[in-house]
């Protein structure tokens, strides 16, 4: 079997299973955290067939596969060996950069709460196509689509604080429960307050008056109170005797986490949000497109360093706030723009069977994962990457130019045409096009097969 041939001969040109201090794998992607990478025979591992592409990142020597396959390599890796490692986190954490663990602790925490908000998404877009077409819905339906669309954001700090409290250590349920006491309907709803419609509850403290407000579709806040939480809860496991401890360590750590989100980290940290994503959406919103421009431009960029997870907080705030979000409309040509350009590449190589390899690894571009069109063609030879970027850039400008916004986040290119049935469909079909035309005519007038 192809898989069980792969799997043999990277084990070959790895230095073999006693080289690999652990091993995991992604969506494409093969990763390897080796005792002597001195051992990496690169040349070789590149000539496997089915390998479309190698590099090293934070410590990681990473083997591009593909969808699926990887799965199936990684399998007859690990079969039968209970010895191998297969979690990288804590040994790959340890050999990142402090932007880098931002990013992948930031990731840790949002990328569980994607798979909802992609459905909240689709969920909005179907209903504005539906819409768009002149289909009317009676009362109790239309009540019945808003519970699909609104609940996850109505309880996104529950969702945060769930996620973040497990990333931390702490009891993921503690957490949940410290997330939903800050959107308790006791608290006056922060939609309400910030249309006017409905006070804050005042609280006076040492002659202070501390206003106080749920935290509906806030990120920040429930961050934050979560990690507080998971390190209070983890230190009072330490000192209360094991008798009390069921009782005593889960009620001071909701007290406690309470009382300081509610009066403290609450207030400070969504004001802190508040300016951040003004700032942000001042930002991409630099007339004639320049903003959208920059984004698209370096979007491809920053998922080479890998700290791109730290905008998934940014794309929740913008959905929680708006409904809308004008950043994954600035970066989805920029991902089909990667894959354009491999093509060009694949259509400019004499040699069939790389001719093969880089198709096969443009692909998942067009499905919004980029890592085999980037490590695999476009990277190895520079140019098709520089002109892929400057295609983003062009579907950047003409995304932010337009206004596009798509409704959900974390799906791109062709699956995230759902997002864009709202009556923009038109124009996310022309920014995927312009990123593409653009990448695909300059690579192929600029680039030479030779190199």
């Amino acid at each position: 079997m192809k898989e069980q041939t792969v799997a043999k001969l990277i084990l070959e040109n790895i230095g073999g299973k006693e080289n690999i201090k652990s091993v995991e794998h992604c969506a494409t992607r093969l990763r390897l955290i080796l005792a002597d990478n001195e051992k990496i025979n690169t040349k070789a591992i590149e000539d496997i067939d089915g390998v479309k592409g190698q590099f090293m990142s934070a410590g990681q020597f990473q083997i591009i596969l593909g969808t699926g396959f990887v799965n199936k390599v990684y399998a007859c890796i690990v079969e039968g060996d209970t010895e191998i490692k297969t979690d990288n986190k804590a040994e790959a954490y340890s050999n990142m950069t402090l932007p880098q663990k931002i990013s992948r602790t930031l990731g840790d925490i949002f990328v569980p709460i994607i798979p909802v908000l992609v459905a909240t998404g689709l969920f909005m877009g179907l209903r504005g196509l539906l819409t768009n077409l002149g289909i009317s819905m009676d009362d109790n339906l239309m009540l019945m689509s808003e519970v699909l669309t609104d609940t996850a954001f109505a309880f996104l700090p529950a969702l945060v604080a769930y996620s973040a409290m497990k990333k931390f250590g702490g009891n993921p349920v503690v957490g949940m429960v410290l997330g939903l006491m800050l959107v308790a309907p006791q608290l006056p709803n922060a939609y309400n307050v910030a249309a006017g419609s409905a006070p804050p509850i005042y609280l006076n403290l040492v002659g202070i008056n501390i206003p106080i407000v749920g935290y509906q579709g806030s990120v920040l806040p429930a961050l934050v109170i979560a990690i507080f939480a998971a390190k209070l809860e983890k230190s009072l496991h330490k000192v209360v005797p094991n008798v009390l401890d069921l009782i005593v360590t889960p009620f001071l750590t909701l007290f406690v986490s309470m009382i300081l989100g509610l009066l403290v980290v609450g207030p400070i940290m969504h004001e802190s949000e508040v300016l951040i994503l003004n700032l942000f959406k001042a930002f991409i919103s630099i007339p004639f497109g320049l903003g959208g421009a920059i984004v698209g431009g370096l979007n491809q960029l920053i998922v080479v360093t890998g700290i791109h997870h730290i905008f998934n907080a940014l794309e929740v705030e913008l959905l929680a706030d708006t409904g809308l979000n004008p950043y994954n409309a600035m970066i989805t040509g920029a991902i089909a723009a990667q894959g354009a350009a491999a093509l060009a590449v694949a259509f400019k190589t004499r040699d069939s069977k790389k001719r093969s390899l880089y198709i096969s690894s443009a692909i998942p571009a067009f499905l919004g994962i980029t890592e085999a069109a980037i490590f695999g063609v476009n990277l190895r030879f520079i140019k098709p990457f520089i002109f892929a970027c400057i295609g983003g850039a062009a579907a950047g400008m003409l995304a932010g130019m337009i206004n596009l916004a798509g409704t959900g986040m974390g799906i791109t290119v062709l699956p995230g045409t759902l997002l864009y049935l709202n009556g923009q469909l038109l124009g996310y079909v022309a920014v995927l096009a312009v990123g593409m035309a653009v990448a695909f005519i300059l690579t192929t007038l600029f680039f030479k097969s030779e190199e």
